[in-house]
């Protein structure tokens, strides 16, 4: 199972300087890309209070979802997949999905532009919009094997967050981390589960597994 922004789709830079717009909105300086690495972590509203150095209630967390997701749309043409996204997931040769924490009708138009939707047996987004941010992807993950049938210890996880890595142990499925999306990778190996810095690595890992 695939994770999308970051993992597939590499746009960090653009998500980087979405946040940014949202923070300058608020009095916040810019973020960098190796901060943002370093720092970010979900729910979101927590990731804006650190940055900030102040509480962001609903209605403002509200307010600066908004401009990063408008923000983040207009960049969006702009962002290509991971370089060795196209054949890695050609040579995974078994079922795969995917599961994002991206809005659902912003995700499947975006995976079919990007032609790679014939390769997936079930793509799932976030389908509700939630104060705060998404807490954690557990659940989700939970959710999008069920609708399979799938027993999670059948499953790898290939994404680039330690969220990935936990959802997955939540679950009881496996996980491969791949260093180069939103994690710092020394926060991506604390985990403990393989990290890998190519998308084709983490296929040929996830075989093994």
């Amino acid at each position: 199972m695939w994770d999308w922004n970051g993992t597939l789709l590499a746009d960090l830079p653009v998500v980087v300087a979405a946040t940014n717009v949202a923070l300058a909105s608020a009095g916040g300086g810019p973020v960098t890309v190796p901060e943002h690495r370093r720092h970010f972590r979900r729910p979101i509203v927590d990731y804006y209070a650190q940055v900030l150095g102040r509480p962001v209630d609903e209605a403002e967390f509200a307010r600066l979802d908004k401009l990063f997701h408008d923000a983040y749309q207009a960049m969006l043409p702009g962002c290509r997949l991971t370089a060795d996204a196209r054949e890695a997931v050609a040579a995974w040769g078994a079922p795969q999905s995917l599961l994002s924490m991206w809005h659902h009708a912003d995700l499947v138009p975006t995976v079919d532009r990007f032609g790679l939707t014939g390769h997936f047996v079930r793509v799932d987004g976030l389908r509700v919009r939630l104060g705060g941010g998404v807490a954690h992807k557990a659940p989700y993950l939970s959710r999008h094997l069920a609708a399979q049938r799938l027993e999670p210890a059948t499953v790898v996880v290939i994404g680039d967050t330690v969220d990935d890595a936990h959802a997955a142990a939540a679950v009881g499925a496996r996980c491969v981390l791949y260093s180069g999306g939103f994690t710092d990778p020394a926060q991506l190996r604390a985990t403990g589960v393989p990290v890998v810095d190519t998308l084709l690595e983490a296929v040929d890992l996830a075989r093994r597994l």
